[in-house]
């Protein structure tokens, strides 16, 4: 010990005279040691040799060698060199001494002792040098070197003093201050020295200095703690944690340490003195790290703490002018946990100070703080809240009801901090604080109930128990339902909008996202969460109830409370609401799985409420929901592509839950269902979603109860409910009673007469006016209606025994009752003929030996072809006869079947309804309408019916078939018309072909004539079809004949007829005529030729060219062989010259002349022709 202090001794004296200056006035020092590698650099260094820099990094290299120890003799030129350019005061560049700070670094791993004299005495020494890069130097060694620092504390305070006595701002204070080390060639604001090397660039340098001061008076391992913040002095109280467990200690007595004391207060009081008046930013940063850092080691003496407490403000006053928050939060940091560490009780106001000062930063909207700045500041918040709990609660507290919207969220956040900190003193603060923020519920501001929902998740993901207090469980799904309601009203901005999207989705995230394995969690979610799954404004939470329900379940908690053990704000929920029974969850959660507009996720979570709450819903369904609920989570998950469609999801939803009642097998259970759906249905608007699932969910139900007059009463219940004037409503009806009847249809039909009757009672005798006008309502008119479409759905339900039972004198007797009673608009009239066609295709399937009664079959013959004369003019246009087309179908399969004369004036009548109307001025009409999609599908449907409603007729009668039906419309004018007309003649010719009729080889002239000029008509369609029927008529007429088709290859020469260009579609046709000629029979000639003359008579443009066309190809093919034929064909072409559109084809009848004359030797042209008509004028026609 004595021998230590003869050295500080002799370092005090040494450090009065820097060495560098001795060096210059001595000049080199010869050293008889051999030369080495760190004698040879040092010369280079002396000789002014090359690039120091490159040298002093190059010798730092050296020096950092395991077995690198120079000798004494070398060590002192080498100080004495890099002393000049250390403290040289001018033309020395910054990476020079950077390198030559590093060079002495790397020199105190051997000759520390000499290394620290240089510096104390260039730090004490007076006159013009430099001492920046001596400060950074020794805060290098700190790093580096901490428990070799210890005995040269005392020094250090000698220097600081001094520097701080001649320093009053600029670099050379923030070095003092904070240790930095910024190269003098950039600005002020630059980035601190990034040298390998330089391992305290950015350490304080009173950091290090009052950790010395800290270490041998206080605790050591909070001490640790309490620096942990800095990177940089981790590194060197890793040195220091070295020191203290070799098992050395303080090398200082009491007496010392007291002087040590008294020291840094002389030198805190100087940096008050000096320093408090800076205006630059960063010397204004640099004081307050100096002056937090000092304080926080004065704090440890009670003696100091009195000047510590009064010089308190004022380190809040320069806190609050510095710029940069984060750092000097960090400073402030450092003094308030060296506070928390001493037994000492801080001035209120000296408290209230710093958090007012804090918390203003942090609640400063005018500031963009980073993430950074906030955490940095939230745990100096925290800290104090370690120190003094009750007044920084109280504190935050009275910030809660500030009219500052900013100030008060940022205390709901600091609660929830505080909150989740888990802090012993905040365990039993958090009751009263939950109690507080209870108060801003009802606060409209979106910022503060955000913060709110922040503070609700952070106290619950620390203690649940502490909200007793409160129901914040409710109070997430209020304000879920809060921002479901004001989007709703359509009254809010866009960035409103978004905020209101922006709390729903928080709500969902925080129940989603809550551990049920927090200490009283259980009790706060269960059975709490089941009120919130049957209110709809509660619906789009289900996914997160659904999570927590799931992670309750597998912790197995799921279990039947006791009423004592639930707490007073469930109880008083429970009853203020409908009773919560299992029927109810049941029926709330299938109508959130079947409706289509929810989503597959909400219907997922849906699902799996079900299936964990399956004990709550019926005991006996747990083993059947396990296996069918994961398959329908498949279906929605997209892992089955089996259900494309919500219908046949509703229909699979809907199997279930009638297997779950079947496996039930509990009737009172069953009945309890059905009127809690029923009430879920008769309080559901007519626009809801919901409200078609809940009609089918109703009537599966029913379906299952055997109590009769139950089914009937709620049957009758919603038959008068219903506003069927509302179309979803009368198809909720309908699919209502028809999912009823397939368990239960005596019990529907029987429902359904009894209400019938209701409403055709009294319509042809004597009632009360107010009846009359109640029968004679438009609702009760569309009752009517939706009960005739009913009876037709419940056909097609119906079984085969209760179809032949039921069908001609209930069913259709009530049809026919309802029709007469009814207005017959047109609602009423569709509903008829789609009632007809649905009992008629159920009658149907139940087998061909069953006959239907003649004269019903007879009288609905005669309503459907009334409303087939009624609409015949096509004016205006109605679906009326296109669905009279569709039933016409169905009814004519019906056993007995019809005459022939009936079943061609009904062809007729629905060829005229259908084919030739609507009109080309009608056509372009409806495809500007809103309509026009649905009308031309059903218009597509009608022809392909009539086409099967010709087929029918084919097993009696052909002959009338295309003549009579096709042959008109084939030459009309309107395009439509005529593309109407070939889907009906391919469909024709489709089912001879199938069913190996040849009759329509009788007509094939007449249809290759007809169908010839089509194939170049205005509409692609129409050319296609064209080709198509050729096509079947050629393969009929081969079949019929036995005969090889000779078709070629006819599908390669329909590309040809889609080319735009009229010449190629020309040239295409006639290729095809020739095709079709290969296999044509000459006896069809005049038939072929008549229907050539009536394209002639009465068409235009590309057709009339296209006949031409065929019939010169024929003519030249066939000309010597249609001897017998002259005569006719010379008639049938002078007939076409009274045409008053004779100058269209007469190109075509010149050159038929010609060809004819040269193939018959007896014909001339005076028998084509009048004589008026020279044979040059034919001649040159024909060329």
């Amino acid at each position: 010990m004595e021998r230590l202090r003869a050295l500080r001794g002799l370092f005090a004296c040494v450090g009065c005279v820097p060495r560098g200056t001795r060096r210059r006035e001595r000049g080199r020092v010869a050293s008889p040691v051999p030369p080495c590698a760190v004698t040879l650099l040092l010369q280079r260094l002396q000789d002014q040799e090359g690039d120091r820099a490159q040298a002093y990094c190059e010798l730092e290299h050296v020096l950092w060698e395991g077995d690198s120890r120079p000798p004494c003799g070398v060590v002192n030129r080498l100080l004495a060199e890099v002393s000049q350019d250390l403290t040289a005061a001018q033309g020395v560049p910054d990476s020079v001494r950077t390198a030559a700070s590093n060079v002495l670094v790397a020199l105190a791993r051997t000759h520390f002792t000499l290394v620290m004299a240089e510096l104390q005495g260039h730090l004490k020494a007076v006159g013009e040098m430099s001492k920046e890069f001596v400060l950074v130097t020794l805060s290098k060694l700190f790093s580096s070197y901490a428990p070799q620092c210890i005995s040269f504390v005392w020094l250090m305070l000698a220097g600081l003093r001094s520097v701080v006595g001649w320093v009053r701002g600029g670099r050379t204070l923030r070095i003092a201050c904070a240790g930095e080390c910024r190269p003098q060639s950039r600005g002020a604001r630059d980035s601190p020295c990034t040298s390998p090397y330089c391992r305290l660039s950015q350490a304080p340098f009173s950091l290090s200095l009052s950790f010395f001061l800290f270490l041998f008076v206080t605790d050591y391992s909070f001490i640790f703690f309490m620096f942990c913040f800095s990177s940089v002095v981790k590194q060197w109280l890793e040195g220091v944690k070295v020191h203290l467990g070799s098992g050395k200690q303080c090398p200082w007595p009491a007496t010392e340490i007291e002087q040590i004391y008294k020291n840094l207060s002389q030198l805190f009081c100087s940096v008050l003195r000096n320093w408090q008046d800076c205006q630059e930013e960063e010397d204004k940063q640099a004081v307050l790290e100096a002056e937090a850092t000092m304080m926080a080691v004065l704090l440890q003496e009670e003696l100091h703490r009195e000047h510590v407490w009064e010089q308190l403000l004022w380190l809040v006053h320069l806190y609050q002018k510095v710029q940069d928050t984060c750092r000097g939060t960090k400073s402030l940091s450092i003094f308030l946990e060296a506070l928390e560490g001493v037994q000492s009780v801080i001035p209120k106001d000296k408290f209230l100070a710093i958090t007012s000062a804090v918390f203003y930063q942090l609640s400063d909207d005018t500031k963009e703080h980073s993430e950074a700045d906030r955490a940095e500041l939230t745990h100096c918040i925290l800290l104090q809240a370690r120190i003094c709990p009750e007044e920084t609660v109280l504190f935050l507290q009275s910030q809660l009801g500030a009219d500052r919207e900013a100030g008060c969220v940022a205390a709901l956040g600091l609660l929830g901090a505080l909150a989740r900190s888990d802090e012993p003193v905040m365990s039993e603060k958090l009751p009263q604080v939950v109690e507080a923020v209870q108060c801003l519920c009802s606060d409209p501001r979106t910022q503060v109930r955000r913060a709110i929902l922040h503070f609700i998740e952070d106290v619950l993901s620390a203690n649940a128990r502490s909200c007793s207090a409160w129901d914040v469980v409710g109070h997430i799904f209020s304000e879920f339902s809060r921002s479901t309601g004001r989007r709703a009203a359509g009254d809010l901005s866009a960035q409103e909008a978004r905020e209101e999207g922006a709390l729903q989705e928080l709500c969902m995230d925080i129940l989603g996202s809550l551990d049920v394995s927090v200490r009283g969690m259980t009790k706060l979610l269960w059975p709490r969460l089941l009120l919130y799954v049957v209110p709809a404004q509660y619906t789009g939470m289900l996914i997160p109830v659904s999570r927590c329900v799931q992670a309750l379940a597998e912790r197995g908690d799921l279990m039947v409370r006791e009423v004592e053990e639930l707490d007073a704000h469930f109880l008083s929920s429970m009853f203020q609401g409908p009773l919560l029974t299992p029927q109810t969850l049941l029926a709330r959660l299938l109508v959130v799985a079947g409706s289509p507009f929810a989503g597959s996720e909400l219907q997922a979570a849906a699902l799996l409420l079900m299936q964990n709450l399956h004990s709550r819903i019926h005991r006996a369904v747990g083993a059947m929901w396990a296996a069918e609920i994961p398959l329908l989570l498949q279906c929605l998950q997209g892992k089955d592509e089996s259900f494309p469609d919500s219908a046949e999801w509703e229909q699979h939803l809907l199997k279930f839950l009638r297997a779950s009642l079947d496996t039930m097998e509990d009737e009172a259970w069953t009945r309890g269902l059905s009127c809690e759906l029923s009430r879920w249905l008769s309080s559901s608007p007519s626009s809801s979603g919901e409200k078609s699932f809940l009609y089918k969910a109703l009537g599966t139900v029913l379906g299952a109860c055997k109590e009769v007059l139950h089914v009937q009463e709620k049957l009758l219940q919603h038959l008068e409910e219903a506003n069927a004037e509302e179309p979803s409503e009368a198809q909720g009806m309908i699919s209502f009673l028809s999912h009823a009847a397939e368990s239960s249809f005596h019990t529907v039909l029987d429902t359904l007469t009894m209400f019938a009757s209701r409403l055709c009672k009294g319509q042809k005798g004597r009632i009360s006016r107010l009846k009359k006008m109640e029968l004679d309502s438009r609702r009760a008119h569309a009752t009517r209606s939706a009960l005739i479409l009913a009876h037709g759905s419940l056909a097609l339900r119906a079984s085969k025994e209760q179809l032949l039972a039921h069908l001609e004198g209930d069913i259709v007797g009530n049809i026919l009752l309802l029709y007469s009673c009814s207005c017959r608009d047109l609602q009423n009239t569709l509903a008829l003929v789609q009632s007809i066609t649905d009992f008629s295709s159920a009658f149907q399937a139940v087998g061909d030996s069953v006959c239907f009664n003649p004269s019903l079959k007879g009288k609905l013959l005669e309503i459907l072809t009334d409303l087939l004369k009624k609409y015949s003019l096509g004016t205006p246009v109605s679906p009326v006869p296109l669905k009279v087309v569709l039933a016409l179908e169905q009814l004519s399969k019906l056993k007995p079947s019809l005459g022939t004369k009936d079943m061609c004036d009904m062809l007729s009548l629905c060829c005229k309804n259908v084919v030739l109307h609507p009109s080309a001025e009608m056509m372009l009409k409806i495809k500007k309408s809103q309509q026009a999609a649905q009308y031309l599908q059903l218009l597509q449907t009608s022809l392909k019916a009539l086409g099967r409603l010709m087929v029918v007729l084919l097993e009696t009668e052909t002959s009338g078939l295309f003549q009579n039906i096709v042959h008109r419309s084939m030459t009309s004018d309107n395009m439509w018309e005529r593309k109407r007309a070939l889907q009906i003649c391919s469909q024709l010719l489709a089912a001879c072909e199938e069913h190996g009729r040849g009759d329509a080889c009788k007509h094939f002239g007449s249809l290759v004539g007809l169908l010839a000029p089509l194939t170049c008509d205005p509409m692609p369609t129409s050319r296609q079809l064209a080709v198509t029927c050729l096509s079947s008529l050629l393969r009929i007429q081969a079949k019929a004949t036995n005969g090889v088709i000779k078709m070629g290859d006819i599908g390669s020469l329909c590309e040809g007829l889609n080319d735009r260009s009229t010449v190629c579609q020309l040239q295409t046709s006639s290729k095809i005529a020739r095709i079709v000629y290969r296999t044509f029979p000459l006896e069809d000639t005049i038939d072929f030729m008549m229907a050539i003359k009536d394209t002639f008579r009465k068409a235009k443009g590309m057709r009339v060219r296209a006949a031409g066309r065929w019939m010169i190809t024929f003519l030249q093919m066939y000309g010597k062989d249609i001897c017998r034929d002259v005569p006719l064909t010379n008639y049938i072409l002078r007939s076409c010259t009274s045409s008053p559109q004779h100058s269209t084809f007469m190109p075509f009848l010149s050159q038929a002349v010609v060809i004819l004359t040269r193939c018959q030797a007896d014909v001339t042209t005076d028998s084509f022709f009048p004589a008026a008509w020279s044979p040059q004028t034919v001649r040159h026609g024909g060329e």
